[in-house]
């Protein structure tokens, strides 16, 4: 979050804020809502203020109460870039977006950069890189491009850096890629919105089309929910005979998708299979792991080897 997120701009407005902050803290999310009611007062502009307080109404049980705050902060902020739409649909007053709003992401991982690799690793037990990475090398042979897809901090670079002669890595968040560069295993850096259409995306910005034998997206899909666009990119990405492999978290479904309530996205093998038919994908492995943890709780996943047909 932005300190201009942060700050209502009204000295007054700021300090109830932060005493509502506290209360909440403190396990008082009704008094917190309360006081955050009287903030608003003094700055009714404040988007992220309306969503403090519709945060608070929902711990406190006030769900209506909630979802009126959340389409405030939708009224206010129209780029979305605290994810209120996500909340709204999981909440059931709204449908369930196709995909986040790509201002949301990028912010979420701007923001988490500096911490990321500490948070996800280190605490919350997250093996995608190295599964995936194993999952590559059951095909034997070396590749000549590489194209990481939400590469993030860089966690797959090293695991694949060895078998790849050249490795690009593209990803939403600038903070991310900074610290992808950091580790010195990329060739080409550069962002890219897996949402957009090819020629809005950026991955076509600097090189040419169907120019990788190696596509990887190591838990990036699971934050674009409907994944027909993404698929799409990933077909003119690849060469024929290229390698995709991906990993989703599993929807636990027989089909398609939706939205859990960590505000990821959840899909499904016969959705995700359907998917590789349509795009000229022949799924070649798929695995079943637990691929991190959240709150406390094993997430399931599902990791795919695909390869494009000749």
């Amino acid at each position: 979050m932005q300190p201009s997120q942060l700050s209502s701009g009204d000295l007054t407005a700021d300090r109830r804020a932060d005493y509502a902050k506290m209360l909440d803290e403190g396990g008082e999310p009704a008094a917190a809502a309360e006081l955050m009611e009287q903030a608003l007062e003094l700055a009714p502009l404040w988007a992220a203020g309306w969503f403090r307080l519709a945060s608070y109404r929902e711990k406190a049980g006030e769900t209506q109460g909630a979802a009126d705050a959340y389409r405030r902060v939708l009224e206010f902020d129209a780029s979305d870039v605290f994810g209120a739409g996500l909340k709204l649909a999981l909440l059931g007053q709204a449908a369930t977006p196709d995909q986040p709003p790509s201002r949301y992401v990028e912010r979420l991982f701007d923001d988490y950069a500096d911490r990321f690799e500490t948070s996800l690793v280190e605490k919350l037990d997250y093996s995608v890189p190295r599964k995936l990475a194993e999952l590559i090398a059951t095909t034997g042979q070396d590749y000549r491009l590489a194209v990481d897809l939400g590469c993030g901090t860089g966690l797959l670079g090293p695991e694949i850096r060895g078998r790849v002669d050249r490795l690009e890595g593209f990803d939403l968040s600038q903070n991310m890629l900074a610290k992808a560069a950091e580790k010195q295993v990329y060739d080409h850096l550069a962002q890219a919105d897996l949402s957009l259409d090819a020629e809005a995306s950026g991955l076509f910005a600097d090189s040419g089309r169907h120019r990788a034998d190696l596509v990887t997206a190591a838990d990036v899909l699971m934050y674009l929910g409907n994944l027909e666009n993404t698929f799409g990119l990933v077909a003119l990405l690849a060469a024929p005979g290229a390698v995709f492999a991906f990993s989703v978290e599993d929807a636990g479904t027989a089909e398609g998708f939706h939205l859990a309530p960590s505000l990821r996205y959840a899909h499904s093998e016969a959705h995700l299979r359907g998917l590789c038919e349509r795009n000229g994908f022949d799924v070649v492995e798929i695995g079943r792991s637990t691929i991190r943890k959240d709150g406390g709780k094993p997430i399931a996943g599902i990791l795919f080897l695909t390869r494009k047909s000749a």
